[in-house]
This record gives structure tokens, C-alpha cells and sequence, in this order.
């Protein structure tokens, strides 16, 4: 990869992307949540879209149980084995499996209960705004152009998701 101009490449090959280091991340709600993660967006410049391969070894989560309210996302798994729960239901996922998360729909994570890596291509929106909650912590996040704020469930009201009209 040459970055000598500022200007992020557009194209990653597979020595490119093997050779990246992976940044190791643990949940903020989820100490049992540790991965290593690859920002293939960040490294082309994609601000829009979150593009990401992470690896969950053995016994691990891969985040905390949570549902977007604003933001879609998607997980493609390359190699390895785990479960997605979806709203409470354990789903078997092995490599070639998809899980779409249209905003709003369904709490979610994924584990790795097998006995090896578990490598997954994570994709996901970057809104300015976003709320989620994190409904096995009674938690919810509400995320403002970075700023984020963190609050009880049991405090606050169910929310309502408001789709405006398109402007002519």
C-alpha cells in the first residue's frame, strides 16, 4: 500500500490486507467481547459505510447483544463457526452464511462456540445519528455527530422510530 500522498488507496489485494495489523477491541458493556478488528473502509477512505473482517477466537462474543435503530447492518461469514442470536433465538452460522439487521429490527450478536478463529466480513452504516440498545444490559446508547450518551432503559420511554417524507 503507498500512502506517500495522503490520498488512501482504492484498492486493497490480499497481501495488502493480510499484512494489516488487527486492532484489538473488548466491548465497552462485554469484557467476554474481544476481537480483532481490520477497518478495510477506513484504509480505502470510506466515511459512509463501515467495512470491517474481524476475528473472535473460541468462547468469545464478537460484540454485546444489541439492536440499531437507524443504522442497517450486515456480517458474512468467511471461515469458522459460531451462533447469531437474534431476539433471544440461537442461530447455527458457518462459513458462505449472511445475516442482514435492517435498522430497527432485531437485537442481535453473534459467539464463537467452536473450536477455532471465527472470521467474519462486518458492513455497516455510518449515520451521524443512531440509537441502540443493548436490551441484556437494560442499557441504551444514543450516538450524536461522535458524541455518545448512555442511559438506563428503565429511564426513558420506548422510542419511535420517525421515517419523514422525501423532500421535493
Amino acid at each position: 500500500m503507498d500512502n506517500s500522498n495522503n490520498n488512501p488507496p482504492l484498492l486493497l489485494k490480499a497481501a495488502d490486507i493480510a499484512a494489516m495489523p488487527g486492532d484489538k477491541r473488548v466491548h465497552f458493556l462485554n469484557p467476554n467481547a474481544v476481537r480483532i478488528n481490520k477497518s478495510l473502509g477506513d484504509a480505502v477512505g470510506l466515511t459512509q459505510i463501515g467495512v470491517h473482517i474481524i476475528t473472535v477466537q473460541p468462547g468469545r462474543d464478537s460484540t454485546e447483544t444489541h439492536k440499531h435503530y437507524y443504522e442497517e447492518e450486515c456480517v458474512y461469514i468467511l471461515s469458522g463457526r459460531g451462533t447469531a442470536i437474534i431476539d433471544g433465538e440461537r442461530h447455527a452460522m458457518e462459513a458462505g452464511d449472511f445475516l442482514g439487521l435492517p435498522a430497527g429490527r432485531a437485537a442481535h450478536n453473534i459467539i464463537n462456540d467452536g473450536d477455532e478463529e471465527l472470521m467474519c466480513l462486518v458492513m455497516g452504516q455510518r449515520l451521524q445519528q443512531d440509537v441502540a440498545d443493548y436490551p441484556d444490559k437494560g442499557k441504551r446508547i444514543y450516538r450524536n455527530s461522535g458524541q455518545w450518551d448512555l442511559v438506563d432503559l428503565t429511564d426513558i420511554s420506548k422510542p419511535q422510530r420517525i421515517v419523514l417524507p422525501p423532500e421535493d
